[in-house]
């Protein structure tokens, strides 16, 4: 499976940004789905993940209410909805995947495919 994220920029605090994840290989659509986030200076931290067809969600404390992560299946396209930025959004974003139906404990060494990373900065 091969992921390619985007979307990321620059916005102010307040505002809005939404990520794509695009996923090709085989079964691609058979996995469970997240995001995570490196900002400067710290660990790889988890934000958000889906099981293989969107109807479970789980998100960190820090972003539940106002990030959403959803799928289009048919596009094989992952998505990060993020609204209400602040400068503590400021990191680099990972969309995963995991060989799973369901999602896999929300660590890093869970999920065995990843994207390039997308920049994403929020100004105060």
């Amino acid at each position: 499976v091969q992921l390619q994220a985007s979307g990321g920029g620059l916005v102010q605090a307040g505002g809005s940004l939404r990520l794509s994840c695009a996923a090709s290989g085989r079964a691609s659509n058979s996995y469970a789905a997240a995001w995570f986030r490196r900002a400067p200076g710290k660990e790889r931290d988890f934000v958000a993940a889906m099981n293989w067809d969107g109807s479970v969600t789980k998100y960190a404390d820090s972003v539940k209410g106002r990030f959403a992560i959803s799928r289009d299946r048919a596009k094989n396209t992952v998505y990060l909805e993020m609204n209400s930025l602040t400068p503590d959004d400021t990191a680099v974003y990972y969309c995963a995947a995991a060989p799973s139906l369901s999602i896999p404990v929300p660590t890093p060494g869970r999920f065995r495919y990843w994207g390039q990373g997308t920049q994403v900065t929020v100004s105060s």
